[in-house]
């Protein structure tokens, strides 16, 4: 039988024969991916017993979120879609803080590809929204959360606050350089912008379209939020220009993208925006007990706020106070130190211009919590006692920077604090299993 083809092929030709390998071809196992596949398991059966994710959930169903809950609108036999629980939410950052993910996000591409994720979700359907939104909204919640968390360890003797590290941190800010603008380019953008919110609130009154109006509305709320960050920046202004000498206000410039943030100088001697995080530490437990972020870029001035944040969150002060150089300031060793106050400050005394001049000898107009803190630093159990300043405080600064604490993607002061309480909340979390499990081995 003839086969005939709709075009001429060229001339076949047959393959030439090939030894096989002594003993047949090989055998392997390759992938196949396209069999369908049948899994009778749930999702608890694919969490390994003692799987950290686990410890994040015990610790956040043990915490009181009443505020949280007392909020949700929707109710039994009541229409409306219920919101997810606020439990999920704060495992799911808890859990993430620790892995050093920052990013909304990626946190919801994560909560339906990850296992460890998805066991938190449970199922419960997220978007990035409603996790960047829970990640800012509650930073009364969280700072409560952290003091409620140390005075329970500060209860079962875990935390004593005999000695407590202070240092800072500088986070970089979500503004960009190019963001800042002096006085009168702030007042000309301001006007601009002020001017495109009313031509496009015209614009979108005149219309008769419906979708073009949503696209105007979309336009004109990104106006307003435009006009509104930079009228903030030229607010801030008078506060920059304060903070410089007389002769360079002049030259103080303000973020139009994030008016709280600051110019500092880095680690690495370049200036950026920033934020100055203060976190204080208990040397004994590394437990951190105290947080503040700030747009200053310097120390000094800062230990004092601190210690009275303790007074506040838990009824009495640090007995030892150990700082770097950077925090020394007369004023608050005078009202820290005794009969003023019961915290004895551990600080570097700074060289003497005076080459002769011992740093550590009374000055005449030293006041005596001064000279003793001068005379203090000069003996050897001070000395001893303040290296522990960097085995806690530095130590747990690069383990937030480990966790992804490099810069913020959020904008203001407050925003900045919630993220920061993040990574303390998460910090004291496995700080605080570590601890109860030395003690219990301690105990057998």
């Amino acid at each position: 039988m003839t086969h005939t083809t709709l075009f001429e092929l060229p001339p076949r030709e047959e393959p030439a024969a090939c030894a096989l390998p002594r003993g047949g071809r090989k055998r392997m196992r390759t992938a196949v991916r396209d069999q369908i596949v049948l899994q009778e398991c749930s999702l608890d059966d694919l969490v390994a017993s003692d799987d950290q994710v686990r410890v994040v959930w015990d610790y956040v169903c043990q915490l009181d979120l009443s505020p949280l809950e007392d909020a949700i609108q929707a109710v039994e036999r009541e229409a409306g879609r219920p919101p997810a629980d606020p439990r999920i939410l704060m495992a799911l950052w808890l859990y993430a803080t620790l892995r050093g993910v920052g990013s909304a996000r990626e946190l919801n591409r994560l909560c339906t590809r990850h296992i460890a994720y998805r066991w938190l979700c449970g199922e419960v359907t997220m978007n990035y929204h409603t996790l960047a939104d829970f990640r800012t909204l509650h930073v009364d919640l969280l700072d409560r959360l952290l003091t409620q968390s140390v005075a329970t360890l500060m209860a079962q003797r875990l935390v004593t606050l005999d000695r407590v590290a202070q240092d800072g941190m500088k986070v970089r800010a979500g503004a960009g350089a190019a963001s800042f603008r002096r006085g009168p380019t702030l007042q000309d953008c301001l006007a601009d912008a002020q001017a495109q919110v009313t031509a496009l609130r015209e614009e979108l009154e005149s219309d008769p379209s419906a979708g073009n109006r949503r696209q105007k509305a979309a336009r004109q709320r990104a106006a307003e939020e435009r006009a509104a960050r930079i009228a903030a920046a030229v607010a801030q202004l008078p506060a920059i220009e304060a903070a410089k000498k007389k002769d360079e206000r002049h030259k103080a410039r303000a973020s139009t993208t994030d008016a709280d943030a600051r110019v500092m100088k880095m680690g690495d001697g370049g200036f950026r925006p920033a934020y100055n995080v203060q976190l204080a530490t208990d040397t004994g437990s590394q437990i951190i007990t105290g947080v503040e972020v700030t747009n200053s870029g310097g120390d000094q001035g800062k230990l004092l706020p601190m210690v009275e944040q303790h007074q506040e969150r838990y009824g009495e002060r640090p007995r030892q106070a150990l700082v770097d150089g950077g925090f020394v300031k007369k004023d608050d060793i005078d009202q820290l130190g005794p009969p003023s106050g019961g915290t004895l400050v551990y600080a570097p005394v700074m060289e003497s211009k005076d080459p002769d001049r011992d740093p550590h000898t009374p000055r005449a107009d030293d006041s005596p919590p001064v000279a003793e803190w001068r005379q203090r630093m000069a003996t050897p159990e001070a000395k001893e006692i303040y290296k522990e300043r960097a085995s806690t405080a530095e130590c747990v600064n690069a383990l937030a920077r480990n966790r992804g604490l490099r810069q913020f993607t959020v904008r203001g002061l407050r925003k900045a604090k919630a993220v920061v309480l993040w990574f303390v909340l998460a910090h004291n979390l496995m700080r605080s299993v570590f601890l109860r499990s030395q003690t219990q081995l301690a105990v057998t």
